[in-house]
């Protein structure tokens, strides 16, 4: 899978914060957020202004999620 953001939506959630809030308070483009919709990479100066605008750490938004291929790629095969 690679990248999820669903810790980041629940905790707009939680704040009762629209995705365009963010835009605006993280000082985020669209782009960027189009890309954390579909759970893809996005920069770390990105990460780095929600973090401050949201007043937390990069845990409590974004979580790497080692997908299935990867594992079997690399010989684990627990997990």
């Amino acid at each position: 899978m690679g990248w999820s953001y669903k810790r980041l939506w629940i905790r707009l959630a939680e704040r009762e914060m629209k995705k365009t809030d963010l835009l605006k308070t993280a000082g985020i483009n669209s782009t960027t957020l189009a890309k954390m919709g579909k759970n893809e990479a996005v920069t770390m100066g990105a990460l780095e202004r929600i973090c401050e605008a949201l007043q937390c750490n990069i845990e409590d938004i974004v979580e790497f999620v080692p997908s299935s291929d990867a594992r079997r790629a690399s010989g684990d095969s627990q997990g």
